[in-house]
């Protein structure tokens, strides 16, 4: 399927291998009742939507902490996301990671036990001082705690880390605040990720995840005009309505089938010049002839090369589609 130069993996190149983590099995409680009061644990709080370099500087932090102390480490979430349930546009909200995808990074990045607590509209009415009492000192056993720098929580918000550290004294824990991490100049957070994506930044995007944006999905049937030009592509139905897809673009992608890693270009669009239909993810992988329809694979997306066009028949797109080969590969070849 490639006329030109095969890509070889240079894993040493590749962002966030799981090689470079000790892997281990990560206890998730999505009962907080079931989770056993444990000496020394090092615990923090939030939606860890992305797992982003700012979060992984926590964990790193508690880990250090953990072995300091001989404890474990134990990360408290919440589903649905507070926003969905709190905010009466919530359904507009779309998240870098799914579910799965964000506790697999946390087992990866090395985090003990996992706490998963259903938020609900009632559940959202506690002071922070109640969540702090009820659930962190009574239900999980917190003696210390480390938090963003940016960590908010309790009803409106109200908790901040001065507040914390007064509650500490009272309940008898120890708070301690990660700084803000900075790339670009820029404080790495959640929402900038989530507008980098949105604005087809997807280098940039990558730069504060510390890893590779991706999107996992099944192989699904396409209308195939894309085989008729020498440019066969998977379709990928993606499942999780909340998934944030990045701006409509021409990437240049690594592809994930079966623990195989390919390389290939990838576009979200509406595909202008065939049809105005709904937004769809596909992916045409080099060096690759296989049937892989109803299969789900992944797809990292590495480097925007040029936004949707309106071509003028088939042969025009085939062209334009010719020159996008060659500048991924370039590109390609250059960063792996």
């Amino acid at each position: 399927m490639l006329s030109g130069p095969k890509i070889k993996i240079d894993k040493a190149r590749t962002t966030c291998r799981a090689s470079d983590y000790m892997k281990q099995q990560m206890k998730i409680y999505r009962n907080i009742e079931d989770f056993k009061k444990l000496k020394n644990l090092v615990v923090t709080v939030g939606t860890f939507d992305g797992v982003h370099v700012g979060h992984q500087k926590i964990i790193s932090r508690m880990k250090e902490l953990a072995n300091e102390l001989d404890g474990e480490t134990v990360v408290v979430t919440f589903q649905p996301h507070p926003r969905l349930v709190v905010q009466p546009n919530g359904k507009d909200l779309k998240f870098i990671n799914t579910e799965e995808k964000k506790f697999d990074l946390l087992e990866m990045f090395g985090i003990d036990h996992l706490i998963v607590i259903n938020f609900t509209k009632e559940f959202a009415k506690n002071s922070s001082e109640d969540f702090v009492k009820d659930v962190l000192i009574d239900k999980v056993g917190t003696k210390n705690l480390i938090i963003g720098y940016d960590h908010h929580f309790g009803n409106k918000r109200e908790g901040s880390f001065e507040n914390l550290k007064i509650l500490g004294d009272k309940y008898r824990f120890s708070v301690e605040e990660v700084e803000a991490q900075y790339i670009h100049n820029l404080a790495v957070s959640s929402t900038q990720i989530r507008n980098a994506l949105k604005l087809g930044k997807v280098f940039l995007a990558n730069e504060l995840l510390g890893y590779e944006y991706s999107i996992t999905g099944k192989v699904v049937p396409g209308k195939k005009i894309g085989r008729k030009m020498g440019f066969p592509t998977a379709n990928i139905d993606i499942q999780d309505e909340y998934k944030l897809i990045s701006a409509v673009g021409v990437y240049s992608c690594r592809i994930v089938i079966n623990d195989k890693t390919y390389f290939g270009m990838g576009n979200i669009g509406y595909r202008p010049t065939v049809d105005h239909g709904e937004l769809t993810i596909e992916v045409h992988i080099f060096d690759f002839d296989e049937d892989i329809y109803n299969k789900t694979i992944s797809i990292s997306f590495v480097e925007r090369i040029r936004d949707e066009i309106k071509f003028v028949n088939l042969d025009a797109l085939k062209t334009q589609l010719e020159k996008d080969r060659t500048t991924v590969i370039d590109k390609l070849l250059n960063r792996y």
